[in-house]
């Protein structure tokens, strides 16, 4: 039998859409025909979690299906109890995708090491870019590598030798038209020199929209469109925005993976 994909989301700031990007991305795989497990690093916030329990609410009150994951939160926060939750979902997925919490931890450093795609998103900004990467004040080039990029490398290098295998390292710029233009440029040169430097791709993410905070709710995702009774041009708009970022991830079918 072969090992599911594992997608990691991982950003030790909060506030850059992690959790509802990895939800997205969780139902996007599953209407897509992939069976997926998602699991919640962050047993105290739970943000994963919560949108996906009111996802069954949902499902229940209408009495109708939808795309959906199998779904736990991590409860020991102990290799031992990591491994058996992965363990777990792996008997019924071939796509596993794990929300970490966002802050320093030792268990989401573990789930690091097992990303097939390590997914950061990030905000459109200096704040959020130092992270990854530090930039001189004056002109905005970049001086060197963050310590979370150094982290990333690290984990990149023991997973190689463990188990022979590259990991898919994507920053997803979410939040663009929020930003003014020239800034935005200036974000993006330094990312595009960083990525080069340490070795990430950089796609387009989620916008900054009220949509993706009532949606949470409900559980819905913007593929639920047929639920969501007041949608409009912003939610489709959204929607192909969403469908773009799935693509970019390029994640494998699972005759693709067996062909590997």
């Amino acid at each position: 039998m072969s090992q599911p994909h594992f997608i990691v989301f991982a950003n030790e700031k909060g506030g850059t859409g992690k959790s509802t990007t990895a939800v997205h991305t969780a139902i996007a795989l599953a209407a897509s025909g992939h069976r997926v497990g998602a699991l919640d690093l962050d047993s105290r916030q739970r943000t994963m979690t919560r949108y996906l329990e009111n996802r069954d609410a949902t499902m229940r009150r209408l009495d109708k299906p939808l795309p959906h994951a199998a779904y736990e939160v991590l409860e020991d926060h102990s290799p031992e109890g990591f491994a058996a939750a992965v363990d777990r979902l792996s008997a019924n997925a071939d796509v596993i995708v794990i929300d970490t919490p966002g802050r320093d931890d030792e268990i989401a450093k573990a789930a690091i090491l097992r990303a097939d795609t390590l997914v950061t998103p990030m905000n459109d900004s200096f704040v959020d870019l130092d992270l990854i990467g530090q930039v001189h004040p004056e002109n905005y080039k970049v001086t060197k590598p963050s310590f979370y990029a150094e982290l990333i490398w690290n984990s990149r290098t023991a997973r190689a030798k463990q188990t022979g295998k590259g990991v898919d390292w994507v920053v997803l710029r979410n939040r663009l038209q929020h930003i003014e233009s020239h800034n935005l440029k200036r974000v993006g040169a330094a990312l595009d020199e960083l990525a080069r430097r340490v070795g990430f791709r950089v796609i387009p993410g989620l916008g900054e929209r009220v949509i993706y905070r009532e949606l949470f709710p409900k559980g819905l995702t913007l593929l639920d469109l047929k639920q969501i009774t007041d949608a409009g041009l912003g939610h489709v708009t959204a929607r192909q925005e969403l469908r773009e970022m799935i693509a970019g991830l390029g994640i494998p079918d699972s005759s693709e993976r067996q062909a590997a």
